[in-house]
């Protein structure tokens, strides 16, 4: 037995891959099923912090990846979204990345237009585009985004957009939520941002499961709330559509929890391929010795 796994083609190991992750796939097309998800605390805190805003109130969220991290990122920034429209907040997109836009223009065209139809654009939402300069950016909008910003993403002077009339600066903000890839993202608008103005400026984000580890040290600080790749995506997902979407959500708003299904699939394959290759190893170590 142990001759024959430790000899076992790697292609057989690539077909159980295949397996694993087209099974909950079909499932989840098929059935509309997805798998249970049990939200942690930084899921729950992130949740919170949009919770407790009132209706009205002005959230920023910086939409910071591109089409390569839509995997991850894509249904945090649906689910960020569609939780700020249902409960009445005033959107402020931007963007760091050259792309950016093009994504805040997919979350509008597939959240708030169908969903939202009576939310209208410069008096409830408003997409104020990208800007170059990375961090530079944040360093300047934190004491004046009309310095940077005298447009809207479409050319439209701040000055004729009704909702901008009150917002001077990053501090108007109750909320600002992030959404990043990398560079520049998360990281700096925590240094750039939170730091200087800890009383002023509250942050919660989502990130790709790469770029969470390096931002668990500012929480709870400066970062209270941190959804880390798909699997925060999920978590968040729950809270949001379990309050809010009602007893059948649209598949839009499952988009998270369908794709962690194939990858916590997966994951349990690799665990158990783990540990069969340790019990074939410490079994040749046992009978070497004997």
């Amino acid at each position: 037995m142990f001759e024959f796994f430790k000899n076992l083609d790697r292609r057989w190991i690539f077909l159980l891959m295949f397996i694993s992750v087209s099974i909950p796939i079909y499932i989840v097309g098929k059935t509309g099923k997805t798998f249970p998800e049990v939200p942690t605390i930084l899921s729950e805190e992130t949740f919170r912090a949009i919770e407790e805003l009132n209706e009205g109130d002005p959230v920023l969220l910086s939409f910071d990846f591109d089409p390569a991290s839509e995997g991850e990122l894509g249904p945090m920034a649906t689910a960020f979204t569609y939780h700020c429209a249902s409960k009445g907040l005033k959107l402020y997109f931007m963007a760091l990345w050259p792309v950016g836009p093009q994504m805040i223009d997919d979350v509008i065209e597939k959240v708030i237009k169908p969903d939202f139809p009576h939310m209208e654009y410069g008096i409830d939402y408003v997409n104020i585009g990208f800007k170059p300069g990375n961090e530079g950016v944040i360093k300047v909008i934190v004491t004046d985004l009309r310095q940077l910003y005298t447009t809207d993403d479409k050319g439209t002077n701040i000055d004729k957009i009704p909702m901008m009339a009150d917002i001077h600066s990053v501090q108007d903000f109750e909320l600002v939520m992030n959404i990043s890839a990398g560079y520049a993202g998360t990281k700096e608008w925590v240094q750039y941002a939170v730091t200087p103005y800890p009383d002023k400026i509250k942050l919660v984000a989502g990130c790709t499961g790469v770029q969470a580890p390096l931002l668990y040290p500012y929480i709870p600080d400066q970062l209270p709330g941190l959804l880390g790749a798909i699997k925060g995506a999920a978590e968040y997902e729950k809270l949001v559509v379990d309050k809010y979407a009602g007893e059948t959500p649209d598949p839009k708003y499952l988009e998270g929890r369908r794709r962690m299904g194939p990858q916590l699939v997966a994951h349990l394959l690799i665990i158990l391929l783990i540990i069969l290759a340790n019990v074939i190893y410490f079994g040749e170590k046992r009978r070497e010795v004997r």
